[in-house]
């Protein structure tokens, strides 16, 4: 019996209407355009309006996803919801999400591996797919990360957007699918990068509200050095691990970070920049949402049997990358 895989068989998202350029963050906070564009590749992000969470943006990058594909929400089996910007601590947004859709034959549950998240969730619903106990299963990496950005913070507020991607796995046992992962994490790097308030540690309160505890924390220089080196090295490591050259690898598809990080993954696997997905220009940093945003993105010009090599990090720190075999 062929061995099976879990294999994207629909993708698509959703990016905000709202435009936040460089050009309107000058007059927010003490930046330009030139500074922001040199050091990370962003010249706009988008932002999403109104009294609105995750889960609003999920329904129409999913609804879009169910229509390709040709099916019912009634269908899914299983919703991995990978957000850092949940609508509420509880109930799991993919619970939500499954309402709102009329997902009323499936189970859900959100994960949380801050911007690793969507390729965390993929090699999780991978696992469901392998073992045969599901035969649809939705991944889909979102967040509404202006809901945590404070707007006078100049070394965060230019990287972040919002902006959700779905993917929708299925059985395959023709060699198209998840091919491989390595998925990795260190907690010693959580005081770089995290959201220092709102959780057990630290309930809401006056003290938090007023220290601007509930936004978003990084230390740049010390989140980018280790970014650059362990994401690069991941990705090198999975080709390796899987005998493939550069020539294999139709496309990479990384987190859309820094500019400079993505040149630095590029560089270390030998990939030609021209086969890197990059929309980070346009959409910023949107956490869970980058991977499948660039896969909707590039959806057309993806061939069957592509060579897709995805990789990531993010905070916690968290990192990882997977061998995709693109399978339509």
């Amino acid at each position: 019996m062929s061995k099976v895989h879990a294999a994207i068989t629909a993708v698509d998202g959703y990016a905000p209407e709202y435009i936040l350029t460089n050009k309107e963050l000058e007059g927010m906070v003490e930046t330009n355009d030139e500074w922001i564009t040199t050091r990370t590749g962003i010249k706009e992000r988008r932002i999403l309006k109104g009294n609105l969470g995750t889960s609003d943006m999920a329904v129409i990058a999913v609804n879009g996803l169910l229509k390709k594909r040709g099916i019912s929400a009634s269908e899914i089996d299983l919703i991995i919801f990978c957000t850092t910007t949940p609508d509420m601590v509880f109930p799991a947004t993919a619970n939500v999400l499954a309402h709102k859709i009329g997902a009323d034959n499936a189970w859900g549950y959100d994960l949380n591996a801050a911007c690793s998240g969507f390729l965390f969730g993929l090699a999780t619903g991978s696992q469901f797919i392998e073992a045969g106990k599901h035969k649809k299963v939705l991944v889909v990496g979102g967040d509404k990360m202006s809901s945590i950005i404070n707007y006078k913070d100049r070394k965060s507020c230019i990287i972040f957007g919002d902006g959700c991607g779905a993917v929708l796995l299925e059985p395959n046992t023709d060699g198209y699918g998840v091919i491989d992962s390595i998925l990795k994490s260190d907690g010693s790097g959580g005081p770089y990068l995290h959201q220092k308030a709102g959780g057990s540690l630290r309930p809401a309160s006056h003290e938090t509200v007023d220290n601007d505890e509930h936004f978003l924390f990084q230390e740049g220089q010390a989140v980018f050095k280790f970014a650059v080196t362990n994401m690069a090295d991941v990705a090198a490591e999975v080709m390796e691990r899987n005998n493939l050259k550069a020539d294999d690898i139709a496309w990479l598809v990384p987190h859309q970070a820094n500019k400079r990080i993505i040149d630095a993954t590029s560089n270390r696997t030998g990939i030609d920049p021209g086969r890197v997905m990059i929309n980070i220009e346009k959409y910023g940093n949107t956490t869970n949402g980058t991977i499948p945003l660039c896969l909707w993105e590039w959806e057309k010009k993806l061939k069957k049997g592509d060579n897709l090599i995805l990789a990531a990090f993010g905070g916690g720190f968290t990192w990882g990358s997977i061998y995709l075999k693109w399978a339509y």
